[in-house]
């Protein structure tokens, strides 16, 4: 059995990579890995960790109803989303990374996001990167 991979956040496009890789892990057969990276520090206080905490459980209920093989991973280990979104991937021999992106003003898309750009560049394996409807 293959592995998907996936880069969560709660945001539009974080739910629009979900739903990608529950469809791409049914059509593989593979199990799914679900990864929610944050770096830590001041930025992430305790309100802030309950509150990701609270959208992973959503994130693991609406797993079970899809009926696909998976696992979820929040990560506060102070390195970029990308690294672990990479290592994960790696340490899983993924055959899929999917990765939300959001929209960007046209001066925004001569750049890509730094994690997103890092992921594409660097990944071992193909990598999907979806856009929200919005």
């Amino acid at each position: 059995m293959g592995t998907v991979v996936v880069g969560y956040v709660p945001k539009l496009e974080g739910e629009a990579a979900l739903a990608t890789a529950i469809d791409e892990a049914r059509l593989r057969g593979a199990k799914l890995v679900v990864v929610n990276s944050h770096r830590g520090g001041p930025d992430l206080d305790r309100e802030a960790a309950e509150a990701a905490e609270a959208e992973l459980a959503v994130v693991q209920s609406r797993l079970e109803g899809a009926g696909v093989e998976h696992e979820v991973r929040h990560l506060i280990r102070g390195f970029e989303p990308a690294e672990d979104l990479i290592s994960i991937a790696d340490a899983n021999d993924a055959e899929l990374i999917v990765i939300g992106l959001r929209r960007r003003s046209p001066v925004g898309k001569l750049i890509l996001g730094s994690n997103a750009q890092r992921i594409l560049l660097d990944a071992k394996c193909p990598v999907l990167a979806v856009k929200s409807g919005e």
